[in-house]
């Protein structure tokens, strides 16, 4: 194996840790919205899908729909959602966001513009060749998360 493909691999293995132990930071937005990163991805899936049901919800993060409603029981708690009966289904329940719920919305999305502009700016400014490199290293990749998880 080359040196520079163990440094590659090294260097996705830290990234892969950093990813899978993630799951227990918090994000502190000010303004008392602190969230967990499940929270906040929670809370940006309904203000990119407002109505979205929990069953969506649980299919779009893969995860059960009890993971789903025990997040969303906590976020409807502390203000930031709130659900609605769906007027065409009794049993099912929508989810829209409160103001604090699109503040924290808002707050995240204005979090990833300032954090993802350099690595944005970075791939814009390669030739397609390279962007084609590193699309079939993220497909590897991502299949070799999957993998490990």
């Amino acid at each position: 194996m080359k040196n520079k493909t163990k440094e590659i691999m090294g260097d996705v293995l830290k990234l892969i840790e950093v990813i899978s132990n993630g799951k227990r930071k918090v994000l502190d937005f000010g303004n008392d919205m602190v969230f967990y990163r499940g929270e906040i991805h929670m809370i940006k899936v309904i203000g990119d899908n407002p109505g979205i049901y929990i069953s969506e919800m649980a299919r779009y993060f893969n995860i059960t729909r009890a993971v789903v409603s025990k997040t969303i029981i906590k976020l409807e708690r502390n203000g930031f959602v709130h659900k609605q009966e769906d007027q065409y289904d009794k049993k099912r329940v929508c989810l829209y966001l409160t103001e604090d719920g699109k503040k924290a919305y808002e707050a995240h999305n204005e979090f990833h513009l300032v954090n993802d502009t350099p690595i944005y700016e970075f791939l814009n400014g390669l030739e397609d060749e390279k962007l084609d490199v590193i699309k079939k290293f993220m497909e590897r990749a991502n299949e070799m998360v999957n993998n490990h998880f």
